[in-house]
C-alpha cells in the first residue's frame, strides 16, 4: 500500500491511505486513545463520513476500557439491546461461542426503530488464517441503481426483525442456534424501515437491507424476494467493498448507517475475539422526511433513548 497516495486531510500528523476507490481508509501513525486532542478526532469523524470505514493497525495500547473512552469521544456509548447483561456496553463476539460468527451481509441492530450510527471493533485473538471482515458502501450500491430503480428503492419500506431463521443457515453449528434461542431471540423487535435513508450529517442517500430485513411492506413475498435480491446483489458488488485481513489489537470504525459488512466464516475451529462498543442511536429518515418506526410496542426489551 505504501504506493498509494496520501490523503492531505488538513492535520499534517494523520497519514491516510485508501483501502479501494469507493469505500475504506488507513489511518497509519495514530495510537487512539481517549485523550486524542479533538483536532484529531474531528479529522476521524471527517475521515468515517467520506470512506464510511476507517481502520487502524497495531493498536495492542487499548485494553477495554481505553477502548471505550476512545469510542465515547465520537459520541454516546450505548448497549446493545440483546446483551445477556442488560446495559453492557461491551460487546465481545468470541468464536468458541455462540452466535458469533456474522457472515450474512448486514448492519448491525437494524431491527430496532433506532439502530447505532457508528460501531469500533477491536481484534483481540486473531486466527493463523480466515476471519476477515467485508465492508460494502451501501451509498455506492444505490448510486449503482439506474434512476427507475433508485426511484423505485425511494418508495420502498421494509420489516426487519431479529426473529431471523438462524438455524436454517448452512454453517451455523449446535452452539450457534441454542445462542440464538436462548438469547438472540429471547425478546424480538420489529421495526419499519425506508429502503432508503438519507444521511443526517451528509445527505447521502443508502439501501437499508442486509439479513434482518424480512419482507417489503404491500410487496407479495415472491415478487419481494426478487427486489431484495436484486437491490442486495449491488450492496454486495465487489467494487462496492473492502476487505480488512485482520492483525492482533487492529481497531476499525465504521458509520453503520452506510455500510454493511460480512465477517467470513473461513477460519475452521479457530478461536477468533474481537470487541466491540456501539455509539449513539439514530432512526432513519426517508427520503421524503418520514422516520422509522418500532412496530412491537409492547416488547421486554431496554428502552432506546434517542438524543
Amino acid at each position: 500500500m505504501s504506493e498509494v497516495a496520501i490523503i492531505d486531510t488538513g492535520v499534517p500528523q494523520i497519514e491516510v491511505v485508501r483501502r479501494a476507490a469507493r469505500i475504506g481508509a488507513e489511518i497509519r501513525n495514530i495510537k487512539v486513545s481517549g485523550d486524542l486532542p479533538d483536532q484529531i478526532i474531528a479529522a476521524i469523524k471527517r475521515l468515517l463520513f467520506e470512506y464510511k470505514v476507517i481502520f487502524f493497525r497495531d493498536q495492542s495500547q487499548l485494553d477495554d476500557a481505553e477502548h471505550e473512552r476512545f469510542a465515547a469521544r465520537l459520541g454516546k456509548v450505548v448497549p446493545h439491546p440483546l446483551a445477556s447483561i442488560k446495559g453492557t456496553t461491551k460487546l465481545e463476539l468470541d468464536s468458541s461461542r455462540g452466535g458469533s460468527r456474522a457472515d450474512t451481509w448486514h448492519a448491525d441492530a437494524t431491527f430496532l426503530d433506532a439502530y447505532f450510527k457508528i460501531l469500533v471493533l477491536r481484534s483481540v485473538l486473531i486466527p493463523q488464517f480466515g476471519g476477515d471482515t467485508i465492508w460494502s458502501n451501501t451509498v455506492a450500491a444505490y448510486l449503482d441503481l439506474p434512476p427507475p430503480l433508485q426511484g423505485l428503492a425511494d418508495q420502498l419500506w421494509a420489516i426487519h426483525s431479529n426473529a431471523f431463521d438462524h438455524a436454517g443457515m448452512a454453517r451455523a453449528r449446535e452452539v450457534d442456534r441454542k445462542h440464538y434461542q436462548e438469547v438472540y431471540t429471547k425478546t424480538i423487535f420489529e421495526a419499519e424501515h425506508p429502503v432508503v435513508r438519507v444521511h443526517p450529517e451528509t445527505g447521502e442517500r443508502a439501501l437499508v437491507l442486509g439479513c434482518w430485513a424480512q419482507r417489503f411492506i404491500d410487496i407479495p413475498k415472491y415478487d419481494g424476494q426478487r427486489l431484495f435480491d436484486l437491490f442486495q446483489s449491488h450492496i454486495a458488488a465487489p467494487e462496492n467493498t473492502t476487505r480488512w485481513s485482520w492483525k492482533q489489537g487492529d481497531v476499525v470504525i465504521w458509520d453503520n448507517r452506510v455500510t454493511h459488512h460480512y465477517a467470513v466464516n473461513d477460519y475452521d475451529d479457530q478461536r477468533r475475539i474481537v470487541r466491540r462498543f456501539a455509539v449513539d442511536f439514530d432512526v432513519p429518515i426517508s427520503v421524503d422526511g418520514r422516520r422509522s418506526v418500532n412496530r412491537l410496542k409492547n416488547n421486554t426489551g431496554p428502552p432506546i433513548e434517542v438524543a
